[in-house]
């Protein structure tokens, strides 16, 4: 079994107002090995108590499946005998209610961009790579979102 960690952090500022709903939602996310991300509520959930610039955790959760894919993806590719030169992916996730005043994160796309060194899989193995890192992933077996390869 592994253990991972993440410590987020987040303080009231001087001049907000914790008991309106007018603080700022930005803070700080440090991860284990040692990278510190800012981050932040949605600005499509709380607007301008957001910071844009900041990552929050619908699009973290969007990347996750999306490296998670990714890296199973590589290894399934490798153990296939095919050499990948690049990837690049362009994953966007989708907010919907699934009940009265609840919203989940129900679909994620990958868009994945794909170049090879030497022979590249026939549109039938390329799908089975996909399919078999989908599967192995351990990120998209932690969710009930439903997640596409388009």
């Amino acid at each position: 079994m592994s253990t991972y960690t993440a410590e987020i952090a987040w303080a009231l500022k001087p001049g907000e107002d914790f008991a309106k709903g007018r603080y700022g939602r930005g803070h700080s996310i440090a991860f284990d090995g040692g990278v510190t991300v800012p981050g932040s509520a949605s600005p499509h959930v709380v607007g301008k108590w957001a910071v844009a610039e900041a990552v929050d955790p619908e699009e973290m959760l969007v990347a996750a499946l999306s490296a998670c894919h990714m890296l199973t993806f590589l290894h399934r590719a490798r153990l296939a005998g095919f050499t990948v030169a690049a990837y690049r992916d362009r994953a966007e996730g989708v907010m919907a209610e699934i009940a009265p005043g609840r919203q989940a994160v129900t679909r994620v796309t990958l868009h994945p961009e794909i170049a090879w060194t030497g022979a590249a899989p026939d549109p039938e193995a390329l799908a089975g790579l996909h399919h078999a890192a989908h599967e192995e992933c351990f990120i998209a077996n932690s969710v009930r979102t439903e997640v596409v390869v388009a």
